[in-house]
């Protein structure tokens, strides 16, 4: 369930910017330097690895939205 937005957010709190998949950052308006796409993929990989260390118990249908969303980042980040 995480995407851009969240590893955005703990980077360049606030910053405004937009993403393409495939090609990274199609638009950054913030005065800080704009992340790697490799560091925005690193920060992903640890807040997933922070989400799964959780105890969480889902719900059947919850699980299957959660893994809709994943399936919808996978193909927006590859366009």
């Amino acid at each position: 369930m995480v995407g851009i937005n969240t590893a955005m957010e703990l980077l360049r709190p606030g910053a405004k910017w937009e993403w393409t998949g495939g090609v990274g950052f199609t638009r950054w308006e913030d005065p800080r330097p704009k992340p790697s796409q490799e560091e925005v993929m690193e920060t992903i990989e640890k807040i997933k690895a922070f989400e799964d260390s959780i105890n969480t118990i889902w719900l059947p249908e919850q699980m299957e939205e959660a893994e809709q969303q994943e399936r919808d980042m996978q193909e927006a980040m590859a366009l």
